[in-house]
Parts: structure tokens; C-alpha cells; sequence
């Protein structure tokens, strides 16, 4: 009794402590994170080692095996795969969802180091590994093209330049520059010159390694002062190289130009990247764990007018996909779904209680309830995402119930002819354990959520505590607020008879009467509800096992992503080649807007495309629809295959795919 009359007989304080609630909310609002579902870190290592020249077979037997065993002592490993590739091995771990990746990371390293010995001794450097995460997708994609630039330019001007400066704009996480590789300079040797001139390979080798090395070139000193000599004596390109002695073959001199082709190339050759068919550089974004994506995406636009300023008028930079439009809009859309939410809740208590100061007080307590949420969504490091929103628009029904129960006890005592304070206080004592008891019977309905393990788990833990705190702040503002309100605005005294036998009024005394009958027909009819209770179980049952049932549903997130694979034995020019023919094709299709791809690097018959598609208003078709329609013109393209999938906002499993599922 005194804790309601605390709060009913001081309206100052119990109406500034909502607006600190509101107040919190609101500032929780505008600093909370935006993403299209919660942050879920998959524990992912991948482990990558290389030895140029080997084939895939020895790659697999002679490295990834004696790694694979010595990985797999790892505690908390849930998946491990592997692939080999020519000169190149690939391992990816896939730790438990409880497993700490600092701890994994240092065990990846332990077990590499047990296994060293048992690797073969050409191997160039020690096996790699680094932190994945196989959902964290590239945010935007920047392309670079350039007719009088070659791609190696690009390349470096792209790596060192450009993706440091983006990857200091506020919530950038990483920038992978891909497409080509570093300028070097490529010698080709011609073995039949090398044959005519008496040259060993091991000589070339030597010649070239003395000409770059960087030796002390001694001082000059006289009575007072000391110099030292420094030259630059290293060669950059083609030219500076193709003079170079390699050998004497009968005191002639042999230059490496006699027996190589010299060229200013880059460092991989094996390496290409694509857009709409034309060479290009790609600047593949990501973004922090904890960052808003919406903000980041529109402070790398802000900042790209700079960018190309600085950049030479012959170099075109275009932004080639951007993940946040289809993200705004289906948060925008979750958003207005919310608002209309709470706007029908206070319209239908409106035409129920039929008086405006009635419908006041929950119009007051569901807005407060829902924003004071916001606060502890960021305290608890939550994200404004399309499952918590969701949540929140679930819970406009449930935190309006407790209002409701207050406001019609208080009502039933005022129409009784109590006074309101009085009221307040005899109608909030009265049904406060059974708002009590009913709020902690909902969050008890979502507390299994929070018991769930792995990846559902992580995923619908934003969602239930986000549902759970909305009804507890409405326990709070129901027992508080609502009180308040209901002593101080209503008035005692029964509703006027007029208002029953008009409008909205008959249409519920019709109502009421309705009910009185069916209910005194199923009481007579028990036998027959009995059944009918049975016949509704049965057929709820076989509705559950005959609806099609998924992890997650399918999205259409604007972006399609392709896996291009060939014949191992294909070669780098013919796979390029089959890169700009489904680019071609896939241009051609009236729903896609750019195309962008790469093949090459240690898997030379394999590739990657991403499609960016118009906007909804702009195609008729879905994602699926496309990619049906697009498979039917790229089985055409003999040698080689490319699969589609439309990009999901989740993806589970820590290794590639060419298609939507996988079976481990």
C-alpha cells in the first residue's frame, strides 16, 4: 500500500522519473548500432600455407595432413576442412560458439609450431593463420578503372593510398584490395639462349640478387669531419634491369636482355578483376564489429568527393555495390510498422474506453515503455536490427495489457463513486500481483531463448531480452505511472448512458451479448467443444509437420554472389575469359545494375562474381526469380560453371560454397 501511495501522492517525482526513462531511451536510440540482424561472431581461423610448384596432391599429403593432425588436438573444434590447390593449402577451423578466439588463436599457433617439423623444408615461410568471420561481408565494393593506368598502377595506388585512408573513417574495420598485385619486374627466360650462352639459371638468380643488395658503402673522413656513402644502386625497372651482366662466355659479357624477356609487370600475373567486363581494381570494405553500418557507409560516401579529388583525372572511381539500402529499408519498414503498432493499440483503447482521458494514460505508458528500452538495449551492447525491432513491435500488445488492467480496476472503483486518489490507490493495490504475476508469466515464456546454444541461440538472445526488458519496464510504469495518472486525471462517477446506445457503444453491447450466447451454447454443448478442441490440436499438429520449414527466410537483399569453377587444368587467360563472357550475359539481364568479379591468386580455375541488382521499384522479379532466369542462359557457356545465390544477411558455417546449403 505504501509503495503505490508513494508514487500516486507525489505526481512531480513519479513524473520525472519516466522522463528519465524516456530521456535514457532517447539518448540509447541515437547511439545504438545499426545492423540488419544482431552481431554474431562465428570463431573461425583459417590456417594457410604455400610451397610453389607443388601439386595439389603433394599439398595435400606432405602439408595440409600433418597440419590437420596436429590441429585436430585442439579442445572446442567443431569443424575442420581443408583444400589444396596448386602450391597452396588452405585449413579452416570452426570453433565452438563458447570457444575464445584469443585462446583458440594461440593453440592454432602452438599446434603449427608441433607440427614444423614434419613439413617439408622448401617451404618458402611458416604456415599462417588469421581470424575470420565467415558473416562479416563486405559492406561496399569500390572499383578503380583506368584507361592509360595499367592494373599494377592501380594496384598500388589502391593499397597504398586510398584503402588507408578509408580504413580511418569511423566504423571501418578492413579494406581488402583486390584484382591485381604489386609492380615488379617479371623476367621470362629464354631456356634456349640460356643453352647457346652457357648460362645456369642458378647464375641468372645470383646476378640479379647482387644488384639489389644493399651493402655498406664505406666512409670518407678528414681531421675534423667524417662522411658517410650511401648510393642508390637499386634497379626498379625493366630497362634498368635488362643490361645487367649475368655472365662471361669467352670474355663477352652475357646481359640478362640476351637471354630473358624483361618486362615492367607485377608481382602475380595470375591475378584479374573485373566490373561490367572491364579491368578493374577492387576496394572490398568491411566494417567494425560494433559499428553502425548505415553511419559508416554514409561517412565513406561523405568522404569520397575527397577522395577523387585527390585521385588522377584518367583513374574513375565508382562505387560498385552498397549494402545499406536494402538494410535502411527493411529498418524503416520495421520502424513504421512499429509506429502504426502503438497508433492502432491507442486508437482500439480509445473505442473501448470511449473517453480521452482514459485513453491518455496508456497512449502515455506504451511510448515510455518502448523507448525506455532502448537504454538497456545499449547497455547490454545490442544493435537496432530487424529481430529487436520486431521484438519491440511485439511487445506494443503486451506491455498495453498491464496498463489496461490497472486503468479498468481504478475505473471500476471511480464508477463505484470513490474518489480518484483513492481509487488509484485501492484499484493499484488490488490487481498489482496479478500484474506482477502476469508479467513475469510472459518473460518467462522467452526465458528458453536465452537457454539456447550455438547459433539460434546467439541469434534470438537480442530478441527475447529485448522483449523481456519492454515488459519489465511496463511492470515499473504500470505500477507507478499509471496510478498516478488514472488519481489525477480521471473523474468518479459512472459513464453516461448516452454513449451505450450510439456509435461504438452499441456496436459493443452487441458484442457483449454475442459472447453471453455462444458461451451458454458451449456449456451446453460440451461434448461437442470437447471435439472440436481435439479436431483443432490435431489439425495444429499436422500443419506443423507439412509447412515447409527453414533456419532462416529466404532475403532478397538486392546483391547476388556467384562462385565461378573450371578444370583444374584450365589455364589463367582461358579462365579470365570465361570471367568476361557470364560478365557479358549477366549484363544483359534488365534486373542487374553492375557486375563485379576477380579470378585468379592460388586457385586458378576458380572465381568470384557479386551482382548488384536494381532497386525493387525498378524489377518485378525476385532475387530467386533472377538467378532461375540467369541459370538457364550461363549453362549455355561451355567450360566452365557459375553458381548463384542470393546474399543473405546470415551466414552460417565457417567455409565457402556454391550454394545455399552444405552437408558436413
Amino acid at each position: 500500500m505504501k509503495f503505490f501511495a508513494l508514487f500516486i501522492y507525489r505526481p512531480v517525482a513519479t513524473i520525472l522519473i519516466s522522463l528519465a526513462i524516456t530521456l535514457c531511451g532517447i539518448l540509447g536510440f541515437r547511439l545504438l548500432p545499426v545492423a540488419p540482424l544482431p552481431q554474431v561472431d562465428f570463431p573461425v581461423i583459417m590456417i594457410s600455407a604455400s610451397l610453389p610448384g607443388a601439386s595439389p596432391e603433394t599439398m595435400a599429403s606432405s602439408v595440409a595432413t600433418p597440419l590437420e593432425r596436429s590441429l585436430g588436438r585442439i579442445a572446442g573444434v567443431n569443424e575442420m576442412t581443408s583444400s589444396s590447390s596448386l602450391g597452396s593449402t588452405r585449413i579452416i577451423l570452426e570453433f565452438n560458439f563458447d570457444r575464445d578466439i584469443n585462446g583458440a588463436a594461440r593453440d592454432v599457433q602452438a599446434a603449427i609450431n608441433a607440427a614444423q617439423s614434419l613439413l617439408p623444408s622448401g617451404m618458402p615461410s611458416r604456415p599462417t593463420y588469421r581470424k575470420a568471420n565467415p558473416s562479416d561481408a563486405p559492406i561496399m565494393i569500390l572499383t578503380l578503372t583506368s584507361d592509360t593506368w595499367s592494373q599494377g598502377e592501380l594496384y598500388d595506388f589502391a593499397s597504398t593510398q586510398l584503402a588507408q585512408t578509408i580504413a580511418q573513417i569511423d566504423g571501418v574495420g578492413d579494406v581488402d584490395v583486390g584484382g591485381s598485385s604489386l609492380p615488379a619486374v617479371r623476367v621470362d627466360l629464354n631456356p634456349q639462349a640460356l643453352f647457346n650462352q652457357g648460362v645456369s639459371l642458378d647464375a641468372v638468380r645470383t646476378a640479379i640478387s647482387n644488384a639489389n643488395v644493399r651493402k655498406p658503402q664505406g666512409a670518407l673522413e678528414d681531421a675534423t669531419h667524417r662522411w658517410q656513402v650511401a648510393t642508390n644502386d637499386e634497379l626498379k625497372t625493366a630497362a634498368e634491369y635488362q643490361p645487367l651482366i649475368v655472365h662471361y662466355n669467352n670474355g663477352a659479357a652475357v646481359r640478362l636482355g640476351d637471354v630473358a624477356n624483361v618486362t615492367d609487370s607485377v608481382q602475380d600475373v595470375r591475378n584479374a578483376g573485373m566490373t561490367n567486363a572491364k579491368p578493374a581494381i577492387l576496394l572490398m570494405i568491411r566494417k567494425l564489429p560494433e559499428a553502425n553500418i548505415i553511419e559508416t557507409v554514409d561517412s565513406i560516401r561523405a568522404r569520397l568527393p575527397e577522395l577523387q579529388r585527390t585521385i588522377p583525372a584518367s583513374v574513375d572511381l565508382q562505387i560498385a555495390q552498397d549494402r545499406s539500402p536494402t538494410i535502411r529499408a527493411s529498418l524503416e519498414e520495421v520502424e513504421q510498422t512499429l509506429v502504426i503498432s502503438v497508433a492502432l493499440v491507442i486508437l482500439v483503447v480509445f473505442l473501448f474506453l470511449r473517453s480521452g482521458r482514459a485513453t491518455l494514460i496508456p497512449a502515455v505508458a506504451v511510448p515510455v515503455s518502448l523507448i525506455g528500452t532502448f537504454a538497456a538495449m545499449y547497455l547490454c551492447g545490442f544493435s537496432l536490427n530487424n529481430l529487436s525491432l520486431m521484438a519491440l513491435t511485439i511487445a506494443t500488445g503486451f506491455v498495453v495489457d498491464d496498463a489496461i488492467v490497472v486503468l479498468e480496476n481504478i475505473s471500476r472503483h471511480l464508477e463505484a463513486g470513490m474518489k480518484p486518489l483513492q481509487a488509484a490507490l485501492q484499484g493499484s493495490r488490488e490487481v498489482g500481483f496479478t500484474v506482477l504475476s502476469m508479467s513475469l508469466s510472459l518473460v518467462a515464456v522467452f526465458l528458453p531463448l536465452l537457454l539456447m546454444g550455438g547459433l539460434p541461440g546467439r541469434l534470438l538472445r537480442e530478441f527475447a531480452v529485448t522483449l523481456s526488458v519492454a515488459i519489465g519496464i511496463s511492470l515499473a510504469v504500470s505500477l507507478t505511472l499509471t496510478p498516478m495518472m488514472c488519481g489525477w486525471l480521471l473523474k468518479s462517477g459512472k459513464p453516461h448512458e448516452p454513449t451505450r446506445k450510439r456509435g461504438v457503444g452499441r456496436l459493443l453491447v452487441a458484442i457483449q451479448g454475442g459472447y453471453g450466447k455462444s458461451l451458454k451454447w458451449v456449456l451446453k454443448h460440451s461434448r461437442l467443444t470437447g471435439l472440436m478442441l481435439l479436431g483443432t490440436i490435431a489439425l495444429s499438429v499436422w500443419l506443423y509437420i507439412s509447412i515447409p520449414k527453414t533456419f532462416f527466410p529466404e532475403q532478397d537483399t538486392g546483391v547476388l554472389m556467384g562462385g565461378i569453377q573450371a578444370d583444374q587444368s584450365i589455364s589463367f587467360q582461358a579462365m579470365r575469359g570465361k570471367l568476361e563472357d557470364f560478365m557479358k550475359i549477366i549484363r544483359e539481364d534488365p534486373a542487374v545494375d553492375n557486375v563485379t568479379g576477380f579470378t585468379g591468386g592460388s586457385r586458378v580455375n576458380s572465381g568470384m562474381m557479386f551482382i548488384t541488382l536494381k532497386s525493387r521499384d525498378e524489377r518485378h522479379e525476385t532475387a530467386q526469380q533472377i538467378i532461375d532466369r540467369l541459370r538457364k542462359k550461363l549453362a549455355k557457356e561451355p567450360g566452365a560453371n557459375l553458381f548463384l545465390m542470393a546474399v543473405q544477411d546470415i551466414r552460417v558455417g565457417g567455409r565457402q560454397a556454391n550454394a545455399s546449403y552444405q552437408y558436413t
